[in-house]
């Protein structure tokens, strides 16, 4: 039986590192800043500022925001190699809380066409390179680079051999998110199962989006074990990108009872707020059906869906938007809009008209809204000019 602090979920946010190797989001300095000091009024835990030895600039961003960011771990990205183990430590020593993050792939396509080297090398090299990191910094991540398509026996080796070493959080990647659910699920619950020392790690997951399952492989890793999530604001990201952060962490909290009360420590009243910087910054826009932080999110334009929510919320909402940072529902007016939306709007903008004139004026709405895509408020209040109650009217 787990404990209350057994059930919480870390969220690793790689917005600054992988979020930004998305085409065309690189980020200058001062915007890196900005973003890391939104996320830890985010309340996330741990942010991967970026990959320290790539370049000078980041270097700098890192050690930046290692100096001058407070609350969250702060963790640089290494490979397992000497000289970026040394400029990632290099980089993160002055935080408060630093994080070393090193990986290697293990899957054999990558050990064969990219390193060219056997599986007992690639073991090897993981293994003294988490042994030197861990010299420097207590808390150190390894990652198995495309470990969704690593042997499984191998796979275990790796990971007994790293924690021995020295790591705390062992990260499981989808590199580029081949897996199902129920597959990664199994991969995670493997691992609990096959490799000794799991006790002493964190388990991670960091899913990819290429098949349209980031979100769903990084929450079948929670139910099965894994107690580290790494994510990005918007799900930006390599390719299709990454588990968006705000759909992993409404999930656990819209569903608490299926997650088995797996919780985390975010603030979701500032996921609005951050989506739109991260947006802003990156030049990513956000696609309106967007779950959590798209324009559409909480918007009902359908008349069946409209009169539905005005008579009961929770009728087409499973969260309030004031619990993402939203001031309130939208209610668009449109071809399928109904007359309650219409009754609904004119309330909101003041206006008071006959009931018996709400027939000529829906009418007249309704010839309007085939022909725009938008209905504004000044459309409506336009509409019910002949149709107000007169200001002398009992």
């Amino acid at each position: 039986m787990e404990t209350q602090s057994e059930k919480r979920v870390f969220i690793f946010d790689t917005t600054l590192r992988d979020g930004e190797q998305s085409p065309g989001a690189s980020l200058r300095s001062h915007e890196k800043l900005q973003i890391a000091h939104q996320l830890a009024k985010l309340n996330v835990d741990i942010i991967e500022a970026g990959f320290p030895f790539s370049s000078q600039g980041d270097f700098d961003s890192v050690k930046r925001i290692a100096a001058e960011v407070e609350g969250p771990i702060i963790a640089g990205l290494a490979r397992t190699t000497p000289q970026d183990i040394e400029a990632t430590w290099d980089a993160v020593k002055v935080a408060k809380r630093p994080r070393i993050h090193t990986f290697i792939a293990t899957s054999d396509i990558h050990i064969q066409a990219k390193f060219k080297k056997t599986r007992d090398e690639i073991l090897v090299i993981a293994r003294d390179m988490v042994t030197l990191a861990a010299s420097k910094c207590k808390d150190i991540e390894f990652s198995a680079e495309d470990a969704g398509r690593t042997d499984r026996e191998y796979l275990y080796k790796v990971l007994e051999a790293v924690i021995d070493a020295g790591a705390t959080t062992v990260n499981i990647p989808d590199t580029v998110g081949y897996t199902i659910p129920e597959e990664y699920g199994k991969l995670i619950r493997d691992i609990k199962l096959h490799v000794p020392n799991i006790d002493k790690a964190v388990i991670s997951t960091h899913c990819h989006d290429d098949l349209g399952m980031a979100t769903a492989n990084s929450l079948a890793g929670v139910l099965n074990g894994a107690r580290q999530v790494e994510c990005t604001i918007n799900g930006i990201g390599e390719r299709a990108g990454n588990a968006a952060m705000e759909e992993v962490v409404m999930a656990m909290r819209v569903r608490p009872a299926y997650f088995e009360g797996c919780f985390t420590e975010i603030r979701p009243a500032e996921f609005h707020t951050t989506s739109m910087l991260v947006s802003d910054l990156t030049g990513i826009p956000i696609q309106p059906n967007k779950a959590i932080v798209g324009r559409n999110a909480f918007a009902h334009e359908s008349g069946i869906h409209q009169d539905g929510f005005l008579k009961g919320r929770d009728t087409y909402e499973i969260m309030h938007p004031h619990d993402v940072g939203l001031e309130k529902t939208n209610l668009p007016l449109g071809p399928r809009s109904g007359k309650a939306a219409l009754k609904a709007k004119l309330v909101e903008l003041g206006l008071s008209i006959q009931e018996e004139t709400i027939p000529d004026l829906f009418d007249a709405f309704k010839l309007l809204a085939d022909e725009k895509k938008f209905i504004t408020d000044t459309d409506i209040a336009n509409l019910a000019a002949p149709f107000l109650v007169s200001p002398h009217a009992v």
